[in-house]
């Protein structure tokens, strides 16, 4: 018998079935977010600036200039990440030689990305962005008092919109378009129901054309706070939480996003009672909203249970949201998602029947052995058959395939 076939008995005794387990991680797709392979710049050559409380720290040498260069690391992650992935594209990230304000952007300006996405066969999820812009200084956008600059967002929105169900259909995959804004305080504000009725008022006017659900699924992403807005986020979790329940948009959960005592795996189950589908944005909040590449931790292991253990695979987006400029982008990616991966794989060769037949019965300290004592299975041997079928390095292999593609980028400029 080969590891493999050992491991696999060793988990049939737990009347666990590792093939079903591979076979679920496979069909699993997670959307990769392009703004870790440039640190979060994008390819505006008209209006791009810093702000809204985003920030890459670090100088590692090769990051992607260009969108060829940013696609080309991408081809080299998804070809060590084993399954069939998506790509999580920002506003910013055009590919045009044109110069169009964000309220001017049209579809023919994303057309390389979509055009790269066939060839490749993967779908594309979408944001508008409404950060690093003159008109985004004051990290007020939709609620913002100007009706004007409000209006110049909002157009910003719609576009988006149109956008994605356009990516959606050319793909043949339905496109999410999250939305997220900075809008917030630095010091406490006087009236805060104001700027919560405006960000209503914009977003309304934003969603207000119906497009086909098979193409395009607005998302909307709520924040605790951010920097420069400390004091008070307009778009809170309660904020959309209820606006997405009264319309019918699914809720992105953002894991750097929330207090950091706040478990995010246990509002999967709790929201999953009042939408229809949620988003997540998977990061690893070290100080908060820190969006560091993440581990096998346990707030990413509660997670990945979670959505097994109460059916939600279905339901759920699994989404990745972190950049670090001090180590390889491109290893970054593939660890990252891996990890989202591996977590995964550790929920689905849980053995649930019996940790539920435990738990229901207040038989606590079975539940308690037995998830200790589940630790110590082969959970690797199970990881490396799953990457064999999918013909993707491991180990010693994987770490080589890394570090040559980091030495060779390491010279751009």
């Amino acid at each position: 018998m080969n590891n493999y076939e050992i491991a696999k008995a060793q988990f049939s005794d737990w009347a666990i079935d590792t093939e079903e387990a591979i076979n679920t991680l496979k069909k699993i797709t997670i959307s990769m977010h392009c703004w870790q392979g440039d640190d979060v710049v994008g390819f505006e050559q008209k209006t791009g600036t810093s702000g809204g409380g985003i920030q890459a720290t670090g100088n590692h040498p090769g990051r992607a200039s260009t969108p060829e260069e940013l696609r080309a690391d991408l081809d080299f992650s998804y070809s060590i990440i084993p399954g069939k992935h998506r790509l999580n594209l920002h506003a910013m990230y055009m590919d045009t030689e044109d110069t169009p304000d964000r309220d001017e952007i049209e579809f023919k300006h994303f057309e390389p990305w979509v055009d790269w996405a066939k060839e490749k066969n993967i779908g594309l999820d979408f944001n508008p962005t409404f950060f690093g812009h003159a008109k985004a200084d004051d990290n007020l956008t939709l609620s913002h008092p100007d009706k004007g600059i409000r209006d110049f967002w909002i157009e910003h929105g719609k576009r988006t919109r149109e956008i994605a169900a356009k990516i959606g259909e050319e793909l043949g995959s339905a496109c999410i378009n999250n939305i997220w804004v900075p809008d917030g305080y630095k010091d406490y504000p006087i009236d805060r129901i104001s700027p919560r009725k405006r960000l209503e008022e914009s977003l309304d006017q934003m969603l207000s054309q119906k497009l086909d659900s098979t193409k395009m699924r607005d998302a909307v992403e709520c924040k605790l706070f951010g920097i420069g807005v400390e004091a008070m986020t307009v778009g809170s979790h309660e904020f959309y939480m209820g606006y997405s329940i009264r319309n019918g948009t699914i809720l992105c959960l953002d894991m750097g996003h929330f207090h950091p005592t706040e478990n995010v795996a246990d509002k999967l189950s709790a929201v999953a009672l009042s939408v229809d589908e949620m988003l997540l944005h998977v990061s690893r909040p070290m100080r908060w909203d820190s969006d560091h590449v993440i581990l096998q931790s346990d707030e990413i292991l509660m997670i990945a249970q979670e959505l097994v253990t109460s059916g939600l695979l279905g339901r759920t987006h699994i989404g990745l949201d972190f950049f670090d400029a001090t180590i390889s982008r491109t290893a970054a990616w593939v660890i990252g998602t891996r990890n989202m991966q591996k977590s995964l794989l550790r929920a689905l060769l849980l053995p649930l029947n019996q940790l539920k037949s435990a738990e229901n019965k207040l038989d606590f300290t079975t539940r308690f052995m037995m998830t200790e004592e589940f630790k110590d299975l082969p959970f690797g041997t199970i990881w490396n058959e799953f990457c064999k079928r999918m013909n993707v390095p491991t180990g010693l292999g994987l770490l080589k395939e890394l570090d040559n593609y980091k030495n060779k980028v390491a010279l751009r400029s």
